[in-house]
């Protein structure tokens, strides 16, 4: 693996020295990732497992005209619906500086209310793909990184590892940090499928893309900052000024990959303009708030579906056992 410290793949090598433990026989997959995250990051009472340190703000949401052409989805017809975001640091520890390679990829959660009632989440991060493809090689990606700290033998179990699995070595190094939440591209790594009024289906993946362009700091900048200015800066950035995010959809072509989520599609795929999310203000008590909020991927509304991809699941189920323990 290389041993640039950058993004996701610094947070795992320089992993605690402990071992992960033992991972019981009648643990599920979900609960043995996050056991091996409390390992990795500590056990934080009433924090997530992973981007744990984050802030939650308010907006809206406004379809655009094309979005109903290709989605049946309520969420892309008729007027602006209010939408819940939550931004976030990378790793399960609350206090990590912003500006640290560790805190990528940051990441951006959104809860849609739609008109009828029900709501619909997305889940996305800055990461371009992830570093494996099933939730069984997430947990043995982070168990490989609790069993190789600076003590341990080459080549250690996470070296071993990113040898098997080449996208654990390089996806971290596609996300990097930004001078403002608002000013991050975040990616959804996962497929799903937007079903149209005929019935059609067209794989895809969600991208969020600032209005106002991104904007990235050198590493040695971002290590300047303050260790709390993203989620600072965030706050009083909106209430001046609306951050504002198109919301898009890049299509699959035949043969794309819909099940592995370590294999991101060619750039000159077509994209579709699915409309805009204004973030407006930063709730009164964000600690407070984000206790509430669970975002899963698989809450979605008629007209887009869940596609093949096994990450789906497995997101879901770890985030529901964290948002368990969390709660107790």
């Amino acid at each position: 693996m290389p041993r640039s410290r950058s993004g996701f793949a610094l947070l795992l090598s320089t992993a605690l020295t402990v071992a992960a433990p033992a991972l019981a026989q009648e643990a599920s997959t979900a609960e043995q990732t996050i056991d091996v995250m409390n390992t990795l990051f500590g056990k934080h009472p009433g924090a997530r497992a992973n981007h744990a340190k984050g802030v939650v703000a308010e907006g809206s949401f406004t379809p655009s005209p094309e979005a109903a052409k290709i989605s049946k989805a309520s969420l892309f017809r008729g007027p602006a619906v209010p939408v819940t975001v939550r931004f976030s640091d990378a790793t399960g520890v609350p206090t990590i500086p912003d500006g640290a390679a560790d805190a990528n990829p940051h990441g951006l959660a959104l809860k849609f209310k739609l008109s009828d009632g029900s709501e619909m989440d997305v889940v996305t991060n800055a990461l371009k793909y992830f570093p494996v493809a099933t939730g069984e090689e997430f947990r043995d990606l982070l168990k490989a990184a609790a069993e190789s700290g600076p003590t341990a033998a080459h080549p250690t179990a996470l070296e071993r590892f990113a040898a098997a699995h080449p996208a654990a070595a390089t996806a971290g190094g596609t996300a990097k940090t930004p001078s403002s939440l608002a000013r991050q591209t975040y990616n959804g790594v996962n497929a799903f499928i937007l079903v149209d009024a005929a019935g059609k289906r067209q794989p895809f993946r969600f991208r969020f893309v600032p209005v106002e362009g991104e904007e990235i700091l050198a590493p040695e900048e971002a290590a300047k900052r303050d260790p709390n200015f993203l989620m600072a800066e965030i706050g009083p950035r909106v209430a001046k000024t609306p951050a504002k995010f198109r919301m898009l959809a890049q299509l699959a072509e035949p043969g794309d990959p819909t099940n592995d989520a370590t294999k991101p599609w060619p750039d000159d795929r077509r994209t579709v303009d699915l409309g805009t999310v204004t973030v407006s203000k930063v709730v009164p008590d964000s600690a407070e708030a984000e206790k509430a909020l669970l975002f899963m991927p698989n809450n979605l509304t008629d007209g887009i579906e869940v596609s093949d991809d096994p990450l789906i699941d497995a997101r879901v189920q770890a985030y529901a056992v964290s948002f368990s323990r969390r709660s107790q």
